[in-house]
C-alpha cells in the first residue's frame, strides 16, 4: 500500500490527511523470468501478469503498454481471483475479489518448479473464509498459474463460485488500424468443463496463438463478463475495448442468484472443503504452432478434443457426426434436455485415437451433450437444434411477409408497404425507435428485415411472398428509400415534428440523442453500406424473374438487374462515403458481375468491374479498415475483390484476419462466430457491449472462408470454420419464423435479442454461401457437411439436406455445382470413374408453398486446380442458357450425369 499526503480543507482549516491511492504497484517494479516458451513479467506488489511474450518475440499477449491506465482498484489482471463461499449450513454467500482493494500480497519463498508465490490474504477481505496461495510454476517446461484454496475455518465451507479473471490485449483504444492488427488479440472460450480451454489469437492471424488449458480438476464451467469502471481511458466496455472475462471453476452461487432466470451453459456446481482441506485449481499456458493447430495442441496436452460435422447447429433432417479423442475411454454420454439428441457409434474414423458417433436431433433449441470418461473427466459439447433446414427458411419467409408486413395508408414516412423491424418480446412491429434507422427501413438495422425477405426469395421463392416483394420494391424501395438518381437514404423515418405534425411520436422515448435524426440527416445519401442492401434486393428479384418467370409480374428481369447496376454506379460516383472500405454483404456485387457476364451485358459488366477495380486498388498492400476503430465487416468485400483481381497478398491478409477472430470451438454459439460486440447498441433491443453470438459477422465472414476452401479443398480447417459461420444464421430463427439480430452471451441473459434488427446481412451471407460440401477427410472418411452420406461403396451417395439446396461442392474434384432454378436432391459420386450423377427437383421436399421451377438450371464451376482433374460436363446434350445447363423435369425431378 502506498499513501499520498495531500491537503484537505476542513472547517476552514488545512489539515494533512493520508489516503489510499489505489494502485497496482507499478512503481515498485517487476519480477522477471524466462521459460522455454515465454518471457514473463509479474508486477512485484501484486504478482499479477504484466507481460507475456513468446520467447524471442516482441509480441505481448498482455496490454502492458496500457497498464498505467489499468492500475486502479477494481481493474482485473491475470493472477487475480474471485470467489463466493459460505459455511455449511448458512444460506448467505460471502464474496471476495482480489482486485477490489489492492494491497501488496505476501511474498512466499520459492523452490523447485515454483517461480513466484504469494499469500493473497492482504488483498482479500478478512471475511473471505478461505486462504489463497497463488503460485506461478514451471511444470515440465510449461508455465502454470495455480491457486491453492484452503478452508481456514473450523467448520466445513462450501465454495459456490470460484474464478480467475483473464486479461489479454484486446484494447484497441488510441491505436491505429495497423497497431491494432499488430499488437492486439481476441479471445474466446470453449465452455466445455474439464475439456474447456480459452484460445487467444493475435489479430494478424499469422502469429502463434496462446492456448489456456486447465490443470488438474479445474473445469471451465462458466464464462463471466467482468464489470469495471467505464469512465476513463482506455474506456472499458466500449467500442474500442470489449472488456474482460473470467474462467469460472464453480458457478452455483451465480446460478442461484444473478443467473436464476436462465439455463446456464453447464450444470452449476459447488465444492465443500473440510476444515484445513486444500484444493488446487489452475491453468497452463501453451503456444500453438498456428491458429489452425489449436486442436492439435489441446490433443497433444492430453486433453479431450471434439470435432463436430457439419458443426453444432443441427437441423432435425440432418445426421450430425461427432468425433472424440482422449486417452481415457468413454464411460457414458448423456444429454440435457433429456431426449433432445440420440447417438450411435459409427465406424467413420480412419485414424487411431478417434471414436465416432452419429447424432440425431429430436427437439428444438439448445442441447448439451455430456461425455464422461473413465478417469472421471467431464466434457460438454453444446448443440442448437432447429427444424428441418428448408422448413426453417420457409418459416422465416412466412413470418417476414405476414407478421412483419407493414401496410398503412396514413404513414407519413412512406414506409408502406414493406417488411419492417419487429419486436418479438411484445410481438409487434417497431414503428418508432429513437434510433431513426431501425423503423426507417435503411442501414443494417432498418433494412435487415426486408433484406432477409428478398434474399429468402432468391434461396426459396414463394409466389405470394414474391408478389409482396415486388410491391415493396416498386412502391417503397424505389422512390422512397432510393431516390430516382440511384442514391439511397440513410432512413425514411426521422424525428422532426414540424414536418409531420399529425404524427404521434411516443412521449416515452428520449429524442435528444444524436441518433434521433432530423429529416435532413435521415435523407442523407452518404453511407455506402446502405447501397449494398438495395443492390441485393434488385439482384435477388432478378434471379427470381430470370429463373422462375411465372412468379414475377411487375418488372422484367432486365429491369431488376439494371436497377442493381445503377445502384452500384450511384454508390461509386464519388458522392458516397465509406466506399473505400469493404462493405458487409458485398459478395452480392461479385455475383452480380458474374451474372452480367453470363447474360452478355458486357457494357454494364465492364462498368461494375471498373468501379470495383478502383476500390481494390486502394486496398492493395494495405491493412484494410472500417468506419470503426476495429471491425470484422470489411474483410468479406476486401477478400472477394482482391481474389478476383489476383491480389493474393491482400486476399491472404483478409483471410488471415478472419481466421484470427472466427473461432473453431465445440459450441454452437462460438463455432464460426465472427467477433462482434457493439452492434446491440445500434440494432438491438437490449443495448450493451458484449460478445454477440451469431450476429451478421458469422454469415458474412464465412464467405471468404468457404471461397478459400473451394480453391484449396484439402484445407478442412477453412471448411469447418466457414460452415460453422454459414450455419449460424439458421439458429437465429425461432420456431415461429422470427429471426433475431443476435444472441446475448452474458451468462445472466443467454437469450436472443427481442429485435429483428440487422439480421438481414447475416441471412444474406447464409443464402450466398450455404450448401452441401462432400469431402474425403483423412481422419473421418467420407463426410457431407449439409447432407447425409447414405453409402460410400461402390459410389458415394449423398442426400442433400442443407437449407437452400442450391450449392454442392465435391472437394476431390474441386467442382462447385450450383442451381439457378430447382434444387439438388441427391449426388452419386464414383471416385474411381470420377463420374457424378446429379438428381434435382423442381421443389425442395419438406417445404410448404415453395415455387416449382419450370426446369433445372445447373452451373458447373471448376473452383480448384487439381492434378488429373478437369471440368465436369454433362454426358448427354443439354441446352445452355446464360451459362446454365437446362435440365428438363419429369414428374418434378430430373437427372444428369457429369464426367470429365
Amino acid at each position: 500500500m502506498r499513501l499520498l499526503s495531500h491537503l484537505v480543507l476542513a472547517s476552514g482549516l488545512l489539515t494533512i490527511t493520508d489516503v489510499v491511492l489505489a494502485q497496482l504497484g507499478l512503481p515498485d517494479g517487476f519480477i522477471s523470468f524466462n521459460t522455454p516458451t515465454f518471457s514473463v513479467q509479474l508486477v512485484k506488489d501484486s504478482q499479477t501478469l504484466y507481460s507475456l511474450k513468446p520467447s524471442g518475440s516482441s509480441f505481448d499477449f498482455i496490454p502492458q503498454d496500457k497498464m498505467t491506465q489499468r492500475q486502479n482498484n477494481g481493474q482485473y489482471h491475470l493472477g487475480d481471483i474471485t470467489f463466493r463461499a459460505r459455511r455449511v449450513g448458512s444460506t448467505v454467500w460471502v464474496s471476495a475479489d482480489s482486485a477490489t482493494t489492492r494491497r501488496p500480497v505476501t511474498t512466499l519463498a520459492v523452490s523447485g518448479t515454483t517461480l513466484a508465490a504469494a499469500n493473497l490474504a492482504p488483498t482479500l477481505p478478512s471475511t473471505s473464509l478461505l486462504t489463497i496461495t497463488r503460485r506461478w510454476v514451471l511444470q515440465n517446461n510449461v508455465l502454470q498459474l495455480l491457486f491453492d484454496v484452503t478452508n481456514s475455518q473450523t467448520a466445513a465451507v462450501e465454495i459456490g463460485a470460484l474464478g480467475i479473471p483473464l486479461e489479454f490485449n484486446n484494447i484497441f483504444t488510441d491505436r491505429t488500424a495497423a497497431q491494432t492488427n499488430e499488437m492486439c488479440s481476441v479471445f474466446d472460450p470453449y465452455i466445455g468443463q474439464d475439456a474447456g480451454y480459452v484460445q487467444v489469437t493475435p489479430l494478424l492471424g499469422t502469429l502463434r496463438p496462446l492456448v489456456v488449458l486447465p490443470v488438474g480438476q479445474s473445469p471451465l464451467e462458466g464464462w463471466r463478463f467482468l464489470t469495471e469502471s467505464t469512465s476513463a481511458a482506455p474506456f472499458y466496455q466500449s467500442q474500442t475495448f470489449e472488456g474482460l472475462y473470467e474462467w469460472q471453476f464453480h458457478t452455483l452461487a451465480y446460478a442461484q442468484n444473478e443467473w436464476s432466470r436462465v439455463t446456464p451453459w453447464n450444470a452449476a456446481t459447488s465444492v465443500t472443503l473440510q476444515p484445513g482441506q486444500t484444493r488446487t485449481y489452475g491453468v497452463q499456458f501453451l503456444l500453438a504452432a498456428s491458429i489452425r493447430d489449436i486442436e492439435n495442441t489441446v490433443r497433444s496436452a492430453n486433453r479431450p478434443v471434439a470435432v463436430g460435422l457439419p458443426g453444432y447447429i443441427l437441423p432435425t433432417d440432418q445426421t450430425g457426426k461427432l468425433f472424440l479423442s482422449y486417452p481415457s475411454a468413454i464411460q457414458s454420454i448423456a444429454v440435457s434436455p433429456a431426449g433432445a439428441l440420440t447417438w450411435t457409434t459409427n465406424t467413420d474414423a480412419k485414424t487411431a485415437g478417434w471414436v465416432g458417433y452419429s447424432i440425431v436431433s429430436r427437439a428444438w433449441g439448445r442441447a448439451r451433450l455430456s461425455i464422461t470418461y473413465a478417469d472421471g473427466t467431464l466434457q460438454t459439447v453444446h448443440y442448437h437444434i432447429t427444424k428441418a433446414a428448408t422448413q426453417v427458411v420457409g418459416d422465416l419467409g412466412n413470418f417476414l411477409t405476414t407478421s412483419q408486413w407493414f401496410t398503412s395508408t396514413t404513414d407519413p414516412f412512406t414506409r408502406s408497404p414493406s417488411v419492417i423491424s419487429y419486436d418479438r418480446e411484445v410481438n409487434a412491429i417497431v414503428k418508432d425507435d429513437p434510433r431513426a434507422w431501425i423503423p426507417g427501413l435503411s442501414d443494417e438495422a432498418g433494412a435487415g428485415s426486408w433484406l432477409a425477405a428478398v434474399m429468402k426469395q432468391y434461396a426459396q421463392p414463394n409466389a405470394g411472398e414474391v408478389t409482396k416483394m415486388e410491391q415493396f420494391i416498386s412502391q417503397t424501395l424505389w422512390g422512397a428509400i432510393q431516390n430516382t438518381d440511384g442514391t439511397v437514404k440513410k432512413s425514411v423515418y426521422f424525428y422532426q415534428p414540424t414536418f409531420v405534425p399529425s404524427y404521434a411520436y411516443p412521449s416515452s422515448i428520449n429524442w435528444g440523442n444524436w441518433w434521433s435524426w432530423n429529416r435532413a440527416s435521415s435523407y442523407a445519401i452518404d453511407r455506402g453500406y446502405d447501397y449494398v442492401h438495395v443492390t441485393a434486393a434488385y439482384w435477388a428479384l432478378y434471379r427470381v424473374a430470370r429463373n422462375y418467370p411465372a412468379l414475377v409480374k411487375t418488372h422484367t428481369w432486365q429491369w431488376y438487374i439494371n436497377q442493381a447496376v445503377q445502384t452500384v454506379v450511384a454508390m461509386t460516383n464519388g458522392r458516397v462515403g465509406y466506399t473505400n472500405f469493404g462493405l458487409m454483404g458485398e459478395t452480392v456485387y461479385r455475383l452480380l458481375l458474374d451474372d452480367l457476364k453470363r447474360e452478355g451485358l458486357t457494357a454494364n459488366a465492364t462498368l461494375v468491374e471498373s468501379r470495383m477495380k478502383a476500390r481494390a486498388t486502394i486496398w492493395a498492400g494495405q491493412r484494410f479498415g472500417s468506419e470503426q476503430a476495429w471491425d470484422s465487416t470489411g474483410q468479406e468485400g476486401v477478400y472477394a475483390w482482391a481474389k478476383y483481381f489476383n491480389d493474393n497478398t491482400t486476399a491472404t491478409n483478409a483471410l488471415n484476419s478472419i481466421i484470427a477472430y472466427q473461432p473453431l470451438i465445440p459450441h454452437w454459439g462460438y463455432n464460426g462466430n465472427a467477433r462482434r460486440y457493439w452492434d446491440n447498441i445500434y440494432g438491438g433491443k437490449l443495448q450493451r457491449i458484449e460478445r454477440q453470438i451469431h450476429h451478421y459477422g458469422s454469415g458474412l465472414n464465412a464467405l471468404p472462408l468457404i471461397s478459400a476452401f473451394e480453391t484449396s479443398p484439402s484445407d478442412f480447417y477453412l471448411l469447418r470454420v466457414g460452415y460453422g459461420g454459414l450455419s449460424g444464421p439458421l439458429s437465429n430463427i425461432d420456431q415461429g419464423g422470427f429471426a433475431s439480430a443476435a444472441f446475448h452471451a452474458f451468462p445472466d441473459t443467454l437469450k436472443w435479442d427481442g429485435y429483428s434488427g440487422d439480421y438481414g446481412p447475416n441471412f444474406s451471407g447464409h443464402t450466398m454461401g450455404i450448401g452441401t460440401y462432400i469431402i474425403n477427410h483423412p481422419d473421418f472418411g467420407w463426410q457431407a457437411l449439409g447432407g447425409n452420406v447414405l453409402s460410400t461403396s461402390p459410389t458415394v451417395q449423398v442426400q442433400i439436406r442443407d437449407p437452400v439446396r442450391r450449392r454442392v461442392y465435391i472437394a476431390p474434384l474441386g467442382a462447385l455445382l450450383t442451381m439457378d432454378a430447382g434444387s439438388f436432391s441427391t449426388i452419386n459420386y464414383d471416385p474411381a470413374a470420377r463420374r457424378v450423377v446429379v438428381t434435382v427437383a423442381a421443389v425442395p421436399d419438406g417445404v410448404t408453398g415453395a415455387a416449382s421451377a419450370p426446369n433445372g438450371r445447373l452451373v458447373i464451376q471448376q473452383r480448384a486446380t487439381l492434378s488429373g482433374v478437369s471440368i465436369l460436363k454433362p454426358t448427354t446434350s443439354l441446352a445452355v442458357d446464360a451459362g446454365a445447363f437446362v435440365i428438363p423435369f419429369s414428374s418434378g425431378t430430373g437427372t444428369v450425369t457429369l464426367a470429365m
